[in-house]
């Protein structure tokens, strides 16, 4: 049974019992990811080896994408394949680490940014859902930096923090923070009120409010929040990388774009997405265990 989870419902569709036809074969969720993921990899493929002019006057926008365009696998000297690079990185010391060390240069920096942004998120969004003088203190001065960039904050970053590593959790923190603060406040501000005529029935006060009906109804829509939070840390890290840094995922895509080296940037990339991936799926599967009063409907 494959499950969809919405907001604080999850959504399952059995299997029917019907015989396995090309029709349904072609239509099955596993072929389609199949036929999306290699159609992908042979337009990339395709683009990083076509043969282009000698003459760069001579070149079209295609042949200028083939020119700073890795493919996935090549195994060229002068122009490597990602899958090479990322051997050669996984064996070899590069700017003073090993591949593993900026791995976890970035992923350190992502976890601290990471934990002190939901800190924030978490604790701002749900005194201001349930307190109207916070929110009215509070509301004001966060939608003044909510729409800001990430990126805008760099250069205030440097200098006042200068180019350490607090500056680069500064802008992830300020970065990722919003979301989770906006999914929070929301998630609480939306429970049911029958929930709390419930306690208040059971002959539970304010405490029992929050935590036995507040809290756990809200909390699928925090786990959004902290999706996204997380999801934009790993972009804010790579701008962060990128202005101003020795080691990192971020480090090794500016050191590929400086060198003209598309196998070093395409590598960073594919890392970040890679990281980026496994992470929100850890986030996923603790809403999972965390959640499991959801409730799931068949055959929609």
């Amino acid at each position: 049974m494959a499950d969809t989870s919405i907001a604080n419902e999850t959504i399952g569709k059995k299997d029917s019992g019907q015989r396995w036809t090309l029709k349904r074969v072609l239509l099955s969720k596993p072929f389609l990811y199949t036929f999306s993921f290699c159609t992908f990899l042979a337009i990339w493929m395709w683009l990083g080896t076509r043969q282009i002019p000698q003459n760069p006057v001579d070149w079209g926008l295609l042949d200028r994408i083939t020119s700073s365009l890795a493919p996935p696998w090549q195994d060229d000297y002068d122009k490597p394949g990602v899958v090479q690079e990322f051997i050669y990185l996984a064996t070899h010391k590069f700017a003073g680490g090993t591949l593993w060390d900026h791995i976890w240069a970035s992923t350190y920096r992502v976890i601290i940014g990471f934990l002190i942004a939901s800190g924030i998120g978490l604790s701002l969004g749900i005194l201001m859902a349930l307190n109207r003088r916070i929110n009215a203190i509070v509301k004001p001065i966060f939608d003044l930096i909510k729409p800001m960039p990430p990126i805008a904050w760099i250069a205030l970053a440097l200098l006042w923090l200068g180019t350490g590593e607090t500056s680069k959790v500064f802008i992830i923190v300020i970065g990722s923070f919003a979301p989770c603060l906006i999914d929070t406040y929301n998630g609480v501000k939306l429970v049911d009120p029958e929930l709390y005529d419930a306690v208040r029935v059971l002959g539970g006060g304010r405490r029992e409010e929050i935590l036995h009906a507040c809290l756990p109804a809200a909390l699928p829509a925090i786990f959004a929040g902290l999706q996204i939070c997380l999801t934009i840390c790993w972009t804010c890290v790579l701008a962060a990388e990128l202005v101003s840094s020795n080691n990192g995922l971020g480090f090794l895509i500016k050191r590929g774009m400086d060198n003209h080296e598309p196998a070093l940037t395409m590598c960073g990339m594919c890392l970040i997405a890679l990281l980026a991936w496994l992470t929100s799926n850890c986030m996923g599967y603790m809403q999972r265990k965390l959640c499991p009063w959801q409730r799931t409907l068949h055959n929609i």
